[in-house]
């Protein structure tokens, strides 16, 4: 195997090197290697130095990267996981000189996780984790950490792989990537309620070709029943910007609002906060005395993350403008309006031309459109 030396934040290791001419390199080496998920494997790292599980698996390890900087750089006891016999000499060479931090093992992941508990568990496959999540569910003691790659099927661009893997219906709107967040976060909640276990977001986003949950786990019906409080639906007005939220596990039949049509459901999905403001505003502190590759987009995203309005989507107010055929104008000064109306409003981390506002349509346009 030919192999290169990498480094990731204080993190130095071994990965096979890739073919830059394949359509997706990351698939062209023997072991996989994904160099885009960097900030993903930063915002965990940073996390987990402020969490300090007792006992962190890395349950899909590949060359071992997101474990071996979890152990060097968070002083973290890991257990790094694959079945794939090539990936798991590459992570025993890689994970030399870490000593007693690091134990490697070779399993079928769902197998591991039905015989073993861990104080975090931490599912990155690649492309959907639904296959694991109540392995992980039962496995995980105090924390789960997923990733989802198949944001198509998340976010309603494949509409029926989306609802055969997480038993929601998405629908790919102008705010699909929140849709994609929250039907993930709403299919695993469903997964770990069944065993009178309840989930909290820490820091969950959705950033390119990815979604990423940071979830803390609670004992006891009564937080498994707060859990399942927090699952409704967005209903979608399907001929104007219209959208109504609702709690409940069953969609009811509800129309516009603003222009009286029948309202499409989109769900179930998570409905409320997707991190923990207080635990963000930790976490950028803790970033200053952090060595990360990716610092200053993980600042960023942070603190958009950390102002975020808690509604579970969100508006592309250069899509509005094109409608009402305006000049939009900077968005800062669009929130500011929508607030001098007595309205709450913020950007998204979602997007860059992304608004939250509780304003119904009719002011947003207002807004939108005043010169």
């Amino acid at each position: 195997m030919d192999l290169e030396r990498i480094r990731e934040g204080m993190t130095s290791f071994f990965a096979p090197r890739q073919d830059p001419n394949h359509a997706f390199p990351p698939a062209s080496a023997a072991v996989f290697f994904n160099a885009r998920m960097e900030l993903n494997r930063d915002a965990t790292v940073l996390l987990v130095s402020l969490l300090r599980p007792d006992r962190y698996l890395d349950a899909m390890g590949a060359t071992g990267v997101r474990g071996l900087r979890i152990a060097n750089e968070c002083g973290v006891p890991v257990t790094i996981n694959d079945r794939n016999s090539d990936a798991v000499d590459l992570i025993e060479q890689n994970a030399e000189g870490l000593g007693e931090l690091v134990q490697v093992t070779q399993a079928d992941i769902n197998v591991l996780l039905s015989g073993r508990r861990f104080d975090a568990v931490d599912i990155d496959p690649f492309g959907t984790p639904a296959y694991f999540v109540d392995a992980a569910a039962r496995s995980a003691s105090r924390y789960l950490f997923v990733t989802a790659t198949d944001t198509a099927p998340l976010c309603g661009a494949h509409l029926k792989a989306g609802m055969r893997r997480y038993f929601a219906r998405p629908l790919n709107t102008d705010y699909h990537s929140e849709v994609g967040l929250r039907i993930l976060l709403g299919f695993v909640a469903r997964e770990v309620v069944k065993y009178d276990r309840g989930v909290e977001p820490l820091f969950c986003f959705a950033r390119e070709h990815f979604v990423r949950l940071h979830l803390r786990l609670n004992n006891g019906a009564e937080a498994a029943d707060r859990t399942l409080a927090r699952i409704g639906f967005v209903h979608q007005c399907p001929a104007c910007p219209a959208r109504v939220e609702e709690h409940g596990l069953i969609a009811r039949t509800h129309t516009c609002p603003e222009c009286a049509s029948l309202l499409q459901p989109i769900g179930p999905l998570w409905l409320g906060p997707v991190s923990d403001r207080l635990l963000l505003a930790s976490m950028q502190e803790q970033l200053k005395k952090m060595e990360l590759g990716k610092k200053a987009q993980l600042q960023r995203l942070m603190q958009t993350c950390e102002s975020e309005l808690d509604m579970a989507s969100f508006y592309d107010y250069h899509r509005l403008a094109k409608r009402w055929r305006v000049s939009p104008p900077d968005i800062a000064a669009l929130i500011a309006r929508l607030q001098e109306k007595g309205f709450a409003a913020s950007r998204t981390h979602h997007a860059g031309t992304g608004l939250k506002t509780d304003a119904p349509v009719g002011v947003l346009q207002e807004a939108l459109t005043r010169g």
